[in-house]
Parts: C-alpha cells; sequence; structure tokens
C-alpha cells in the first residue's frame, strides 16, 4: 500500500482526497512505465494548482495522481539505465497530467523519463528547483545563446516573486548580469534584493497596454512568466536586437502587440517548453543549474508543506500568493 492525493471525477466535480492505495493501482507496464519510484518528495507548480483545481483540462482521465515532479529512489527498474537504488528525479513528459504522477509515495514512470539525481543536489532540493527553476534555467541558456550578456544591459524577470522568477533572479545575478525584477507585491521588495535583483519594477508600470508600438528601449533581455498585456508591453520596451524568453502565462494567453518590435529592433522572442524538452537539454539544464543556482538562496526561499496542504497552497499559487518555491514532503 502507498499513500497518494487522489483526485476523483463526479459531474463536473473535482475531489481531492489522500488515500491508501494498492500498488497494483499504479499504471502497468509496457504501457506506463518500467521503472518504479518509491518517491520522496514533489513540488507545487502553477499547473499542478490548476490540475487540482480542475481547471484548463489538463486531466483526460479520473481517479488521477497530479504532481508534475518527482524526486526519489528507484525501487524495481527493467530500464537499462536505473538500478535498484538510484536517485532520480522526474519533471515534465505530461506526468501528473496525461500520467500519474509525483503526489503519492510511489509512481511508476518511463525510464527515458528520468534524469539521473545530479550530483551536488539532494533529492529535497531538485524538488526546491523542480519545473520551475528547471524552466528558469533554460530560459537562462536561451538568452546566452542569442549572445545576451552582463555587458549588454539589464534584464528584465517578470513575475520575479513565483517559482521560476525567484531562481531566475537568484541565477541571473549569480551570472553577473544586472537584474530588473517586477512584482505587484510590495511585501517582496526585500526578498527579491536579497536574490540579487538590482531594481525593482511595479507591475503596474508594465500591466497597461502600449499607446505607441515602440517605447524607450529598457532591457538587453527578459525572462517573462505573465505573458499578456505585460508580454505585449515589454516587447515594446526591448533594446535593438533584444531577446524575450516566454515561461508563462499567469497574466493570460492572448498577445496584443506589433510586428515592430521584430522588424524595427530586431526583437527576438523565444518560447521556454520544459514540458517535452529532449534529454540532453535536460542534463545539461541540471548540471547549469548545479554549478550556476546559489544553493543557499534556494534553501532561504523554500518552504516544505505535506499531502494535506495541497488543496489550501493550489488555491495560494492560482491567486499569486505563493513566493519561491513550495516542496512537498510525500511521506510527512
Amino acid at each position: 500500500m502507498f499513500k497518494a492525493m487522489l483526485l476523483e471525477q463526479s459531474d463536473d466535480k473535482i475531489t481531492a482526497s489522500i488515500q491508501d492505495l494498492p500498488e497494483s493501482r499504479l499504471p502497468s507496464y509496457p504501457d506506463d512505465g518500467e521503472v518504479t519510484v518509491a518517491v520522496e518528495y514533489s513540488t507545487l507548480n502553477y499547473k499542478d494548482g490548476m490540475i487540482l483545481r480542475g481547471l484548463g483540462r489538463l486531466v483526460r482521465e479520473y481517479p488521477h495522481i497530479p504532481g508534475v515532479d518527482l524526486a526519489g529512489t528507484v525501487e524495481q527498474s527493467s530500464h537499462p539505465a536505473f538500478q535498484t537504488g538510484d536517485s532520480v528525479l522526474l519533471t515534465g513528459w505530461r506526468v501528473g497530467e496525461l500520467h500519474w504522477g509525483g503526489y503519492a509515495q510511489k509512481a511508476r514512470v518511463k525510464g527515458e523519463w528520468l534524469v539521473p539525481l545530479p550530483d551536488g543536489l539532494t533529492t529535497k532540493r531538485a524538488m526546491a528547483i523542480g519545473t520551475a527553476g528547471f524552466t528558469a534555467m533554460l530560459a537562462v541558456m536561451a538568452l546566452e545563446e542569442r549572445g545576451i550578456s552582463p555587458a549588454d544591459g539589464e534584464i528584465l524577470v517578470t513575475g520575479a516573486a513565483g517559482g521560476v522568477g525567484s531562481i531566475a533572479v537568484a541565477v541571473l545575478a549569480k551570472l553577473g548580469y544586472q537584474v530588473a525584477a517586477s512584482t505587484g507585491r510590495a511585501e517582496t521588495h526585500a526578498y527579491l534584493k536579497s536574490l540579487g535583483a538590482t531594481n525593482i519594477v511595479a507591475r503596474e508600470e508594465l500591466a497597461e497596454p502600449s499607446k505607441r508600438p515602440l517605447d524607450s528601449e529598457r532591457w538587453a533581455g527578459c525572462i517573462d512568466s505573465v505573458g499578456g498585456t505585460t508580454l505585449g508591453r515589454v516587447l515594446t520596451q526591448m533594446h535593438y536586437r533584444g531577446v524575450v524568453a516566454a515561461v508563462g502565462l499567469a497574466g493570460g494567453p492572448t498577445l496584443e502587440t506589433t510586428v515592430l518590435p521584430f522588424l524595427l529592433r530586431g526583437v527576438s522572442l523565444l518560447g521556454i517548453d520544459s514540458v517535452m524538452c529532449p534529454s540532453e537539454r535536460r542534463l545539461a539544464a541540471w548540471e547549469r543549474l548545479v554549478a550556476d543556482l546559489p544553493m543557499d538562496k534556494l534553501d532561504d526561499i523554500t518552504t516544505t508543506a505535506g499531502l494535506a496542504d495541497l488543496p489550501s497552497l493550489a488555491d495560494d499559487i492560482l491567486k499569486g500568493q505563493v513566493r519561491g518555491r513550495l516542496v512537498i514532503d510525500v511521506n510527512a
């Protein structure tokens, strides 16, 4: 038997409860996986909040175990790359959406979805990073690969007090970039400066649509987790050949803009996908996180909770009231 957060559907209502399930309920090989993981930790991302509250039609079949991230120890494996006792982590691959996920003491997954736990990381720290931190590093790498360096000017991070934003600020600051952190919460200003932000930008500054197709140049690069009107406004403020890495849509999926930032300033808008990211790039991003994310700062912004806390935390993250990273101890 193993403990799990189980989502069930009755009519159009989704209910969440902690249940003890037999291991026979886990997905069966070969359709859904050849590795059984004894899960130690998961985490809470914005997408998890949506799934826990039945939003976005992300889950197709119920009953369902959510949790898009997990880390733990291999318990059984018929995959050649993993042996019993190996420490592993998993983010993405639509685990927690189409496939049962990490809000349980056991998970059965495909070996190709797993990443060996990098040297220098514990399973708890890996989940403090989670999809949010992994996505942040992919965005940093995208800026670097388009030639954006610390000498080029200020990098804007929107939604900076959230999970992606917090880790993006910390990594960029360690790499020597000047970081402008955008937030709508005055109480997070000191927090963001402790992560390395050199400038705080009020959310309201970016929330109104631009009255002109091009504003004054402000940002060499941007990591944007808001989307919507904010992204449209930011595009008008980019430097010549500036780069925007779009990672989220907390402010909505609709983008209203013109082609002028792209044609007259050569701005690049890059989409960052962490879900189906190829394995080779995953490994590179996790190695970069070990090297370039200050672990003391990660520990400072991490809070630990249990499975029973998830329903209320889901509401908090959807309202933008979560700061930093939340680790879920599935054995608590």
